[in-house]
């Protein structure tokens, strides 16, 4: 049976998966000075949720749907093009699994963590939680879409001591958009693997490959 309170327990920050240790990309955007203020930061996660949020999403659809977890992952794969990003994804989904099989134990999570002992993708892990949760193939794309742009925000208020007013108003400004981003994803799920989007954001690969080689950072990537 479909709840919403696992989907609010799944999506919450203090959901002990890992996340809160990762940028985004947001880290390197203001190295660089691509995200200077509350204005910039809104066009980073816009431009993150339609490309990497999209991807992410649909992967996390099509699991909770019941896809093929090992497809998923190797479709994941190739999606992401960027070895720290795939290092990246494949360590918060072994965080992911650890945290889901405790939380919402499940055949389905310990058949994906026998056969990926070093971690699945995390968007493919986060839609066999959704479903092991009750959840359905939207609720998933969801909770990978909010994702995929509350992580930049929150590290942003860490990274510019932007006022966190100012971070939770561009995520509420987004609404509309994380609402399409999903829909769009479950959409594409229900079509099956070869349909998924694969959009990208080749800056989010080349800054994430400079960002694993910094000696010095505040977040994991």
């Amino acid at each position: 049976m479909t709840t919403r309170a696992a989907l609010l327990v799944l999506a919450d920050g203090r959901f002990p998966a890992g996340g809160h240790a990762h940028s985004g990309g947001a880290e390197p955007a203001v190295e660089a000075g691509r995200i200077r203020d509350a204005q910039d930061l809104a066009g980073f996660c816009l431009g993150r949720l339609n490309t990497t949020g999209l991807t992410s999403a649909a992967l996390a659809a099509a699991a909770a749907h019941g896809l093929d977890p090992l497809a998923l992952d190797e479709a994941a794969d190739a999606r992401t093009p960027s070895p720290a990003l795939r290092a990246v994804a494949r360590r918060l989904g072994r965080q992911l699994m650890r945290a889901a099989r405790a939380t919402w134990p499940g055949p389905g999570l310990d058949a994906l963590a026998t056969a990926r002992p070093r971690g699945a993708h995390q968007p493919v892990v986060l839609g066999l939680t959704a479903r092991a949760a009750g959840l359905g193939l939207q609720d998933a794309a969801h909770c990978a879409a909010y994702e995929a742009v509350s992580g930049p925000a929150t590290a942003a208020v860490r990274l510019l001591s932007l006022d966190p007013f100012e971070a939770a108003a561009v995520l509420a400004r987004l609404a509309p958009e994380l609402d399409r981003v999903a829909a769009e994803a479950a959409a594409a799920a229900r079509q099956g693997i070869d349909a998924l989007p694969a959009a990208s954001a080749p800056l989010l690969d080349i800054t994430a490959e400079a960002h694993a080689a910094w000696p010095v950072r505040l977040f994991a990537s």
